[in-house]
């Protein structure tokens, strides 16, 4: 993967680019990365259609096939159902939530202003430093998404052919 363009992005943005394509780039297992607002729009990702070329070496990953969207969607939805079910359960805000599946895991952990970081990662990942890396960048990038580096993110995803 190379870094999408940040060309007129803020130094803010053109961190939280650079913390995505580190993510994906540094942690074996990982296929695709999607940051997603509260609301559930897409802010950062790393799909290839989503402003970021892929090493033709690399194979196609399974899951959401290079629809940032489709990640985005998962992520907005699994991250809604977990909050609406610690709410009933009255357990408290939701951290993390992972799903293991045959063919891969999704795993969407909670950046402190709403948004979400999701990771859909191969059957083989090692979980743990998944899980650490994504802890990571939320560290990072949680306090860099401020509501004026949000807005700059949503337009730049959507100026993205």
């Amino acid at each position: 993967m190379t870094a999408p363009s940040t060309y007129g992005l803020s130094t803010q943005a053109r961190n939280l680019q650079w913390l995505l394509t580190d993510l994906v780039e540094e942690v074996p297992g990982v296929n695709s990365v999607a940051v997603v607002s509260s609301d559930g729009l897409l802010l950062l990702s790393s799909d290839p259609g989503a402003g970021a070329a892929e090493p033709a070496e690399r194979p196609k990953p399974r899951g959401p096939r290079g629809a940032s969207a489709d990640l985005a969607t998962i992520v907005s939805g699994l991250g809604s159902l977990t909050t609406g079910a610690a709410a009933l359960m009255e357990t408290g805000s939701v951290k993390q939530t992972m799903v293991a599946m045959e063919h891969g895991s999704v795993f969407v952990m909670a950046i402190s202003d709403g948004s979400l970081l999701g990771v859909h990662a191969t059957p083989d990942c090692d979980m743990s430093v998944v899980a650490y890396h994504m802890a990571l960048f939320v560290g990072r990038a949680g306090h860099v998404l401020t509501p004026e580096v949000r807005s700059e993110l949503r337009q730049s995803m959507e100026n993205t052919p």
